[in-house]
C-alpha cells in the first residue's frame, strides 16, 4: 500500500446511543444546537481538521440518523451498524470491521457524536500529536474539580499514562484523581485493529471499554496525551446539558461575528444558527433569531426582534422591529416591516417594500414596488414601481386551487381592494379604492366596481333618537 495511503486520515464517530435521559423518542445525536443536530459537529470538526472520511456508528433510531447525515453530508459520511449496544469498544469493532473501514490502514480519529463544542483545534491537535514513527495512539485529557462520571487517567511512577479506569470500575484512590478522560483519540488503524480484538468485559458494566486500548498502547510504546480544557469537550446527556451546550454554542456564534466586522449590538441576545452567514458590515440590533441558513450581506441592517429562517438578505436592505420571514429573499436596499410577514417563497427586488402589519406568501414584488401596509399578497407576481394601498387582499384560493395575480409595472392599488385571481391589471392601469376585481384589467385603463353611494339627509339624528329609544329607562351609570 501506498505512503500516501497510510497517511490517510478517518474520523469515527460514536452516534449509536439512545439517550435514555434526554426522554425523547428522538435519538440523542439528532436533538439540535444552534440549527444543527449534534452529531453535525464533532463530524464538521473532523473535516475542518483534515480528515478524508467519516464513519458513524449507529443504532438507535439507525433510519433518522442515517437520513440526517445523507442529507446534511452526502456520501461524505459513511455508516456502521452496532445492532446491540456492548459498549465503545463494540462501537469501533463495529466501525473497523464495516465496508468503509476493513482494509483501511491509515490513521483514525475517534470522536463521540454528543459533543457539539468540541473545537477544529482539539482534532487537529490529536492528529497533529500521532507523529510518524511515535507511539500509535495519542488522546486529550483534562482536569476537573468534580470528576464524577469520568474515566480516570492512571500515571506511571514517571507521570507517563499506563491506562484509563472507568468510574465504577475505580478504587478509593483511583475515584479521588481528578485527570479525567474526555474520550477523544487518534489512533492508528492496524494497531486498533489487533487491540480491539483482544477486548474483554470483564468489568463492572459487562462491556467492551474503548478506555483499555489505552493499557495496550501504553505497554507497547507508550501514549502522547494532549492537555485540553473540558469546556469545549463536554458531552450532552440530558435536557439541561443540552440546554447549557446550546447557551455556549451561541456565544459563541455571536463572539465570532462581532470579532469579524459584523456590529452586533447585544451579545446577549442574539441567536445565529452554526450555518448562518453574515458578512462584515452588516448591522445586527438586540433580540434578533437568524435561523437554518440566512444569509445578511453587508451594509444590511436587521432590526429588533426580528426573526429570520433561511431568508436572505441582500446588501443595504432594512428589516425593521419584529419581522418575521421565512425561506425568502430581501433584495438589495429592500424595507420590510415593521410587524411583517414574509412568508416563503416571497422575493423582494431592489428597493422594494413592504410595510406594516402586512403578509405575503410566494410572491415576486419587483423593484421600486410597495405594499405599503395592512395588506395581503399571496401567489403573485408584481412588477417593478407598482403601489398597493393599505388593506388590499389577493385572493388566491378559491377553496380547492392556488391562483396567481399578476400586477404589471407602475400598476396602482387603491386602498382596501380585493382582487379575485387569477387576474391581471395591465401596466400603467389604475384599480381605484374599494374595488373588487375579478376581470382582467387592460394597461393604462381604470378599474372601478363599488356600490352607489346614497346619502340619507336628517337619517343619522333619527337613527340615534331610535337607538335611544329602544335601550329603555336607565339608571345614569
Amino acid at each position: 500500500m501506498s505512503q500516501d495511503k497510510k497517511t490517510d486520515w478517518v474520523a469515527i464517530v460514536l452516534a449509536a446511543g439512545q439517550g435514555t435521559r434526554m426522554k425523547s423518542p428522538l435519538p440523542k445525536v439528532l436533538h439540535v444546537i444552534a440549527g444543527r443536530p449534534l452529531v453535525a459537529y464533532p463530524l464538521e470538526a473532523a473535516f475542518d481538521a483534515g480528515v478524508q472520511r467519516c464513519v458513524a456508528v449507529v443504532g438507535h433510531g439507525r433510519e433518522q440518523v442515517e437520513s440526517a447525515l445523507e442529507e446534511r453530508f452526502a456520501s461524505r459520511v459513511s455508516t456502521a451498524v452496532q445492532t446491540e449496544q456492548r459498549g465503545t469498544g463494540h462501537a469501533v469493532q463495529c466501525a473497523m470491521e464495516s465496508a468503509a473501514l476493513a482494509d483501511f490502514e491509515g490513521n483514525v480519529v475517534i470522536l463521540y457524536g454528543d459533543c457539539p463544542l468540541i473545537p477544529t483545534e482539539s482534532v487537529r491537535a490529536l492528529m497533529d500529536g500521532l507523529r510518524a514513527g511515535g507511539p500509535d495512539l495519542a488522546m486529550l485529557t483534562s482536569t476537573l474539580d468534580q470528576p464524577h462520571g469520568y474515566g480516570r487517567i492512571l500515571r506511571d511512577g514517571e507521570g507517563r499514562v499506563c491506562a484509563i479506569r472507568e468510574q465504577r470500575d475505580c478504587s478509593a484512590d483511583e475515584a479521588a484523581v481528578k485527570e479525567v478522560n474526555p474520550g477523544l483519540y487518534a489512533v492508528r488503524a492496524p494497531f486498533l485493529r489487533s487491540a480491539i480484538a483482544s477486548l474483554r468485559d470483564d468489568n463492572a458494566q459487562g462491556e467492551l471499554y474503548l478506555t483499555d486500548v489505552v493499557a495496550q498502547a501504553a505497554s507497547a510504546g507508550g501514549v502522547v496525551d494532549i492537555p485540553w480544557d473540558m469546556a469545549d469537550l463536554r458531552g450532552v446527556n440530558d435536557r439541561y446539558e443540552l440546554a447549557v451546550c446550546a447557551e455556549e454554542r451561541r456565544q459563541r456564534i455571536a463572539a465570532q461575528l462581532a470579532r469579524s466586522g459584523v456590529a452586533v449590538r447585544d451579545l446577549r441576545t442574539l441567536y445565529v444558527d452554526a450555518d448562518c452567514e453574515v458578512a462584515p458590515g452588516a448591522v445586527i440590533e438586540p433580540q434578533v433569531h437568524l435561523r437554518g441558513r440566512c444569509v445578511v450581506e453587508a451594509g444590511a441592517r436587521i432590526d429588533v426582534g426580528a426573526v429570520l429562517t433561511d431568508v436572505t438578505v441582500r446588501a443595504g436592505a432594512e428589516v425593521l422591529p419584529y419581522t418575521v420571514a421565512t425561506e425568502s429573499v430581501i433584495g438589495e436596499e429592500a424595507t420590510v416591516g415593521p410587524f411583517t410577514h414574509l412568508r416563503p417563497q416571497t422575493d423582494l427586488g431592489r428597493k422594494a417594500k413592504v410595510g406594516n402589519f402586512s403578509e405575503t406568501k410566494k410572491t415576486i414584488v419587483g423593484e421600486g414596488s410597495k405594499v405599503n401596509h395592512l395588506s395581503y399578497v399571496g401567489d403573485g407576481v408584481i412588477g417593478k414601481n407598482v403601489n398597493i394601498g393599505a388593506g388590499t387582499i389577493f385572493c388566491n384560493y378559491d377553496g380547492v386551487r392556488k391562483h396567481t395575480t399578476t400586477l404589471e409595472d407602475n400598476v396602482f392599488i387603491g386602498s382596501d381592494s380585493q382582487l379575485v385571481a387569477p387576474v391581471t391589471v395591465g401596466a400603467g392601469a389604475y384599480v381605484a379604492s374599494g374595488t373588487t376585481v375579478t376581470r382582467d384589467v387592460p394597461p393604462d385603463a381604470l378599474a372601478v366596481a363599488r356600490t352607489k353611494q346614497q346619502n340619507k339627509e336628517g337619517y343619522a339624528a333619527h337613527f340615534r333618537a331610535r337607538a335611544k329609544a329602544s335601550r329603555g329607562p336607565t339608571d345614569g351609570t
